[in-house]
């Protein structure tokens, strides 16, 4: 009998702790991984560099560039969605100004989606800032 009752505590302790291991493992892969802050700061400074006030191509080119870095934050922070916008919204309580990184990545359809799209610099200048605080709320910058 003394030897039944230590099976079964045996077998009932076993079980309880693989429910508590399920659920941290549950928990831990739902928390946001850390970001490779290094990676994303160099590439972030390569974009800002880029940017020459007398070259428009250049403007064009370093919005396009920070819009994939920010949409690579995104999926690298495990954010839900198949385009980046819906990536956008599923972070929306992330953005300290959601407006400046939604009209930073319209800039960008515009640029991406129509042939004759004319922005000038400070936009452009616009539109890098909000791409920079959105990298610095998601954790990567």
């Amino acid at each position: 009998m003394n030897n039944n009752f230590a099976t079964w505590f045996i077998l009932i302790a076993v079980l309880i702790l693989a429910i508590v291991g399920a659920v941290f493992i549950a928990f831990a892969s739902k928390r946001s991984p850390k970001l490779k802050v290094e990676k994303f700061r160099a590439r972030w400074l390569a974009i800002e560099n880029s940017l020459d006030k007398e070259s428009a191509p250049s403007w064009q080119l370093a919005i396009l560039n920070a819009d994939k870095l920010v949409d690579k934050a995104l999926r690298d922070s495990r954010y839900k969605g198949e385009t980046m916008g819906e990536r956008m919204k599923a972070a929306g309580k992330v953005w300290s100004n959601a407006n400046h990184i939604w009209g930073a990545h319209k800039i960008r359809n515009h640029i991406a989606h129509e042939a004759d799209v004319k922005i000038n610099y400070d936009i452009a200048r616009r539109a890098l800032a909000a791409y920079k605080q959105a990298l610095k709320d998601l954790g990567a910058i």
